[in-house]
């Protein structure tokens, strides 16, 4: 991780409390700030009236929303519910954050995006997403942006991994100690990001004052086929067990999936730097510290 910060002392709200994300922004809210915990069964994002006077009785000066239905090929067959969740949800905080005065921070995707640039997508360049999960995260965007909130932050990630939810890393993990071959996509390059760092950086951000969109991901980048190739390796490091004796690059087309996914999704960080003076860790030190201190036990 970059160096512990913390987000500032208050009210704060975390919707989506529940999610992988959220256990590691919970980490870093401060034990003196008042905190309450949004999330299902009780809270449904979906529904206006309940999101508005939830937010209203409780009153916030700070919203973190770490909700979304990030099943990517699940959203294709229920892009109603999907847009519901992360479209429609989004604008609902904004307008309980425009009500009670407070900040809102919303966390979205580099899936927002088509794919077709060869270099770092920055935070201006158009958006064209290429799926039904995409679509409705840049629905979530702009109906945070058409809200008459001002002080709204939304940070893009891309490729999450971590403690206490379902991730890239803990797949591979469980397939890598079953089978001995393994087929990997290997032409989806990305930047894989840790929930600690993301969660750091949100709160960096947020004590700086930043203001708009952002984008957050680890440094560096690989193909699925790299990043599963990754795991192995620090894994054995770990002293891990694994199976696995041979992983298959192949392309998009050799395994199809309902969701189209962007080629190139690798983001620009250069204005979450100038805005904090941090950097952001890389992704493979990510990924082994994760695998040697903040694993949960998954398989």
């Amino acid at each position: 991780m970059v160096g512990e910060r913390k987000f500032p002392a208050g009210r704060i709200a975390l919707v989506g409390a529940n999610g992988m994300l959220a256990q590691a922004v919970r980490r870093l809210i401060p034990a003196d700030a008042v905190t309450v915990f949004f999330d299902l069964p009780d809270f449904d994002l979906t529904n206006r009236e309940q999101v508005l006077a939830g937010l209203k009785e409780f009153g916030p000066e700070l919203i973190l929303n770490c909700a979304a239905m990030t099943d990517v090929d699940g959203c294709e067959s229920q892009e109603e519910l999907a847009t519901r969740i992360n479209g429609l949800g989004p604008g609902y905080l904004a307008e309980a954050a425009l009500g009670c005065g407070a900040r809102l921070v919303h966390v979205s995707t580099d899936y927002v995006f088509d794919g077709r640039k060869s270099n770092p997508w920055l935070e201006d360049d158009p958006t064209g997403p290429l799926s039904a999960y995409g679509r409705s995260k840049l629905a979530g965007e702009l109906a945070i942006r058409d809200s008459g909130l001002r002080d709204w932050l939304i940070v893009r990630t891309s490729w999450l991994f971590g403690p206490g939810g379902g991730n890239f890393v803990e797949t591979m993990l469980r397939l890598m100690s079953e089978r001995r071959q393994l087929r990997v996509v290997d032409d989806q390059v990305g930047s894989p990001t840790y929930t600690d760092d993301l969660a750091e950086a949100m709160a960096r951000l947020v004590t700086c004052g930043a203001r708009g969109v952002f984008h957050f991901a680890n440094s560096g980048q690989c193909s699925w086929h790299g990043f599963a190739c990754a795991i192995a390796e620090e894994a054995r490091s770990c002293g891990m067990a694994l199976a696995i004796e041979n992983i298959e690059p192949i392309t998009t087309a050799d395994y199809p999936l309902p969701a189209q996914r962007p080629a190139w999704s690798v983001l620009s960080t250069r204005k979450y730097q100038q805005e904090t003076g941090a950097c952001p860790p890389d992704w493979r030190a990510a990924l082994r510290h994760y695998l040697k201190q903040g694993r949960g036990v998954l398989l």
